[in-house]
Order: structure tokens, then sequence, then C-alpha cells
């Protein structure tokens, strides 16, 4: 491909070369890391040398797919890493060196590595008793499973910003203006991190914050631990570095002397991930460490129009943190050549979402690539995507989603797996309740809807029988076997065979086992719901995987007593435990789907699309943070002073800085046109003033005086 100068710049240094790049988004940063790859490959360079760091997997797929493309020799790949990875591996290397001097009870067996979601099942072991019967949380009215993923966030956030965890309670109660009780809070919060602790160095177990700790504090000023990591990778590429931890910085800042070439990369106007640890000012900090620096400044992305979209929005931003009027600069009347509102105001939800894919169907019909349409909202309620689903699916357009941050529990597809494990491992005394048996019947069983699924359920299901819960199909009298159908009965009784033959061998196979078999003999077969369906297939898929990670997570050795790991699982998602992220859901976009997410879900794909559609901006989720009241990244960082307090001037600061951050990511990557979903009420009916909404007027207002 034909580069720019500024790539060819980079192309152009020497290969023993420390280089650091910045730039917006969609100005080749990436594109030119590629290509500085593909030349040390070139030049010799053993692929196997070469250490590609992200922030997260996902971010690493470019160099990968150039791998792939990419003659080398057998057995001779780039390693791809993110901190959490590299912990991890040293961690499992060199456990008995460092086993006891970390603290651990039993150094000499093997550690027990952690998920997001075995970890958030040991942290609900250990603080249910205290809420359950000390009265932990007790002025709180959220979801227990928030409270352990909070916890957990804070034990990560020291992790990662490099401070001991007895200082978490500390620094939350310094930066409090509120009522007392709130201290209360931080001291159970406190406790319940050390308790976990404790929990985790009696029994092996190593969640993210204890591997990263225990690799930076034992292993890293280890000479034994540098020579091997000093040996294995000799060149360094360093991606989206805006989006990394303070920790993640120190640690390359301590490694680029040992590297004999060394390419940076961070994006401007960016740090998306700030509310996980993203350290902007960290990152940039880099930059002196390396004897070149580069600045990409072209944008390869936006045309014309949605460059000076960006220009109008980032003038009213300015103005409303400035509080004064500032001049938008240069002309304005591109702007509504991008930027597309509903022609006459829309009221009600509904009517917003008929609006929004009407036009793309409209778009579809034009030419423009179903794959090149992205729907964003800030966090993509079930509500919303199943109407804009609903909606697709009769206009005949294909779409996917992917939201990684939803509980498993909300998974219809995962919800009936689990409903009819229940049938088969009858030992765990857990009764599918009738109105799930029924949802997983209609999801299971090829032309069966919800009301003779329900009518199915009450005739063959017998949640008190000592034995076998479901009867056979031919018990039913006669004229309800022609309403539910005798074709539909065939296959009831197909799958209550399977699941009586499961139930016969419970204790001889795993939970995940048991759903890979469900899956390949049954529900993927014809007449069944899973059939040939490519969407349920992959979560099905995660879904293995998830339950398999959990079980190797319990381990051989019994953490806690009388818990088989299935049931525990199935307890897990109850309450409501969210999956860990899972890399096929993010390589697998396909290029004919329109794609529906959350914004700062596609923003992290770093994937440009020509189409962008803005949804429910009446919502202050746009700019807001999550009511976390139990842990708070702000303050949890480096940039904090100690004893400053966090008031409402701070909140509404971080408020206009997110929108500004997220509005001009989104645009750095779009090419052509943004379309605007607003109506007057949401979906829960109130009425619409969201900060985005007044921007986007205030904008579009000044582009219509420019024309008056």
């Amino acid at each position: 491909m034909q580069l720019t100068d500024e790539q060819s710049l980079l192309i152009n240094q020497a290969i023993d070369s420390r280089i650091f790049i910045q730039g917006r988004a969609g100005s080749g940063k990436t594109t030119a890391a590629v290509h500085w790859l593909q030349k040390l490959l070139a030049s010799g360079v053993p692929a196997h040398q070469i250490l590609v760091f992200t922030p997260q997997r996902t971010l690493a797929q470019p160099y990968l797919a150039c791998m792939r493309d990419t003659i080398t020799p057998v057995n001779s790949l780039i390693t791809t890493m993110t901190l959490g990875g590299l912990a991890r591996r040293m961690v499992d290397l060199f456990w008995p060196l460092i086993s006891q001097e970390a603290g651990f009870a039993l150094p000499n067996q093997p550690p027990h590595f952690l998920t997001l979601e075995s970890a958030q099942y040991y942290m609900a072991h250990v603080v249910r008793p205290l809420i359950e019967n000390e009265g932990y949380f007790e002025s709180l009215a959220i979801n227990r499973n928030r409270i352990y993923a909070q916890i957990l966030d804070n034990l990560n956030k020291a992790a990662i910003v490099g401070f001991s965890i007895e200082e978490i309670g500390p620094r939350l109660k310094s930066a409090w203006v509120g009522g007392i009780e709130q201290f209360n809070i931080y001291d159970d919060v406190q406790h319940c991190a050390e308790r976990f602790r404790q929990f985790c160095l009696a029994h092996n177990l190593l969640d993210f914050s204890l591997q990263v700790e225990i690799f930076l504090q034992h292993l890293w000023p280890s000479r034994l631990c540098r020579e091997h990591l000093n040996q294995s990778y000799r060149h360094l590429i360093a991606d989206n570095l805006e989006e990394d931890t303070p920790v993640t910085h120190d640690l390359l800042r301590s490694w680029l002397p040992d590297f004999e070439s060394a390419l940076l990369i961070a994006d401007e106007a960016a740090g998306f991930r700030s509310f996980l640890g993203a350290d902007v000012v960290s990152a940039f900090s880099l930059s002196v460490a390396c004897e070149t620096r580069l600045w990409f400044n072209q944008n390869l992305v936006n045309e014309a129009g949605i460059a000076q979209l960006k220009t109008g929005l980032q003038a009213v931003i300015s103005q409303l943190q400035a509080r004064g009027m500032e001049d938008a600069g240069g002309s304005t009347a591109l702007l509504r050549e991008a930027l597309h509102m509903p022609d006459e105001p829309i009221k009600l939800f509904p009517s917003m979402v008929k609006w929004v894919t009407t036009q793309v169907a409209a778009l579809i019909e034009d030419g423009v690539p179903p794959g090149e349409i992205v729907l964003l909202a800030p966090y993509m309620p079930d509500v919303l995507k199943f109407s804009l689903g609903e909606r697709l699916d009769a206009l005949g357009i294909p779409h996917q989603s992917h939201r990684p941050s939803r509980a498993l529990r909300d998974e219809p597809d995962t919800q009936t797996l689990l409903t009819l494990a229940m049938l088969s491992f009858p030992n765990w005394e857990l009764s599918a309740q009738p109105v799930n048996l029924a949802t997983a019947f209609m999801q299971s069983i090829e032309g069966l809807d919800l009301v003779r699924a329900q009518l199915l359920v009450n005739l063959v299901f017998e949640p008190n029988s000592e034995t076998f819960p479901l009867k056979p199909f031919e018990t039913i009298q006669p004229q309800f076997k022609e309403r539910i159908t005798y074709r539909v009965g065939e296959r009831y009784d197909r799958l209550r065979e399977w699941l009586l033959d499961a139930a016969q061998r419970e204790g001889q196979q795993n939970l995940d086992f048991f759903l890979s078999q469900l899956f390949g003999e049954v529900l993927s077969q014809p007449g069944f719901g899973f059939h040939n369906d490519l969407v349920r297939a992959n979560l099905v898929s995660t879904l293995i995987e998830s339950v398999q990670k959990f079980r190797w997570a319990m381990g051989h050795q019994k953490v806690i007593e009388n818990g088989d790991t299935g049931r525990e699982y199935l307890q897990m998602v109850r309450d409501g435990v969210i999956a860990a992220q899972y890399l096929h859901s993010w390589e697998e976009r396909s290029p004919d789907a329109v794609f529906i997410a959350p914004a700062h879900t596609f923003l992290v794909s770093n994937e440009p699309v020509d189409i962008q559609f803005w949804l429910d901006i009446g919502s202050p989720s746009w700019y807001q943070r999550l009511n976390q009241p139990l842990t708070h990244p702000y303050v949890l960082s480096r940039h904090w002073k100690a004893g400053q307090v966090w008031d409402a001037e701070d909140e509404l600061a971080a408020a206009h800085a997110t929108l500004r951050r997220l509005t001009i990511g989104l645009l750095n990557r779009c090419r052509k046109q943004v379309f605007i979903g607003l109506s007057a009420l949401d979906v829960r009916g109130y009425e619409n003033r969201g900060l985005l909404i007044r921007i986007i007027n205030e904008a579009w207002r000044r582009s219509l005086e420019e024309v008056a």
C-alpha cells in the first residue's frame, strides 16, 4: 500500500532506534507500526524475539493479521502480551522461587490463577458471610454482584497504580465530602479487600491484582527473571499506551534500555479506559525515554464534513468548560453534510428506533455495506438492543451485537442451557422454575412458541417427582397433543431422552462436557433451535469456555468444601457475575452485518466505519460516571493529591472531559456521516435533557446561522 510521508518517515528510521509516535486515532500509526514489524522481519529478526505489548489482547489483532500474511520460519511467531498475561506467565514459570517469599501458605503446591468470574466467586465466598451475619454494607441498596466486583476493582486499582491494598479505604475516605455513614462503607471495603487477600494467600489463589503485585514486587527485580525476558525478547512494539496503566508504563520505562529496538505508540485525545486505570499522562511521559519522537497529524479517516463536525463539537464543549464564547474557527457549512437528525421532532422512544432503522435500510439500499454501519449507545440496554434487532429483522437487515460487560444470566441462551442442566444434575437439588423451563423449551425446540411451551411444561413437568421430572409426550391427553403438534412432541421426546440418559450418568461428567454434548448431539441438530445459528453457537462456545476456566480455577484442591463446581458455577451466574472477556467475540465481527454495541466497546475495537448512529443521546450516561459507591477511578489514581476532596466541580469537569474524549474518539473513527437518534422522552418516559443534546443542537444552530 502507498504510505504517507509520516509513515515513510518512521520506516526510514534505523532499525536499532527507540521511537515514540503520537497522533490522533485515524492518522495511520498502527498501520505504520505493522510496516515496522514487517521491516524487522525482513531484516532477519526472528519473529519470536519480537514482543507486541497492548492494554488488551484484541488490540494486537493487526499485528497477528500481519503475521498470517507473512512467510516466517516454522515455529517462529511474534508474542502478543498484556501486563496481566506477562505477570501470569512469569509467576507460573518462577513459582517455586517466589511462592514462599510472597507469603503463600502452600508454597510447594501449584498456583491457581483466577479469571474475572472465579475471582468474583471466591470474593462472594469471603464477603457473603460478612453481609449476612455482621451487617456489612447494610446501608447500600445495590446487587451483591456489584459489591463483589467493586471490591475487586479496588484491589486491581491498587496493583496497577502501585499502592498498597491497605491504602484503599483511607484514600477513598480522604476524598469524601458527604455523610459520615459512607466512612463505614469504606471501612467495610477495606476489611473485605484484606480478608480476600488473606484467603487467596491461604489457598494459592491468584486474582489479577495479586499476579501483578507478585510480578512487580518479587519477579521484576529478580536478575533471573530479567535475564529470561531479555533473552526471549529483543524488539518491542507497544501500541495504545494511552489505554494502559501506570505500572505498565513504569515497567516499559525500566525495560526500554534492554531492547535492541522499541516502537511506542500513543493516541492523543484518548484514554477511554480511564475507569479501568488507564493513565494518559504516564503514557506520554515515556516519550523522554526514546531518542526519536514522531507526530502523526494527517487524518486518513475523516471526510471534510466529519472533520468540521469535530471542530464544531470541540468548540461547544470548550465553551461549556470555559463558560465563555469560543469561535469554532473555519466554515461550519460542511458540518450539515456529515450530521443528520430527524426532520421533525420525535417524541417517543419507539419512534426514534423506527427512524433509525429506516435510515439504515435507506443507506444499505443506496449501496452502503452493512458492515460499515454501527449503532451506538452509552450502554446499549436490553430494550434498545431488542427493539433495534426486531426492526432490523423485519427489514431483512443482518446485524450482530457485542456487549462485553453483559452478565451471563442476562443471555437467554445461557439460561436455556443451564435450566436444562438442572434436570440432568438432580444432586444439585436445584429445581428448574416452570417459566424458565418453558422459555428453555421455546429456545431449544424449533417451531415451538411460548404459549405452547408453557402448556407443554404444565403437562409434562413434575418438579417434586422422586424420579426424572419430565414425563414422555405420550402421557399427554390427545387433545393437547394436537395443540402442541406431534412434530414438536417428537423433538421434545428426543431432548427428554437425552437429558434422562445424562441424568443417569450424573457424576461421570463435568458441566462443560455436558453442555458441549448437549449442544453437539441435540440442540445443533435439525429441528432444534440452535441449528445453523452461528451467533448462538458462539455464545454457547463462550459459556462452555467460561465453565471450563471456572473448573480449572477451582483446581483439584477443594478450597470450598462440599462444592460441586457445576452447581457453584450456576449459583454464580444466578448472582449476576459478569462474563470474562473472550477474544473470539471481538474477532468475529461480520463485514456483512450492522454492528450494535456500546460506544466504548466500539472505540476500543479501533476500527473505523463509514456511518455511525448515536442513539439515546439524551442519556447522561454519555458522560456521567457509573454509580460506584465502593470505589472511585479518579481518587484511586496517581494524579489525585492525598487529602484533596472530590466535589461537584470535579465531577462536572470529569463529565466534560469524558464527553470530549468520547465524541472526538467516535468521530476520529468515522469516515462520512453521523446520524443522531433522539426523542423527547426516553425509554422510561422521562424527558431527555442530556448534555450531549445541547452540544449537538448548539453546533447545528451555528451551522444554520452561517448559512443564513
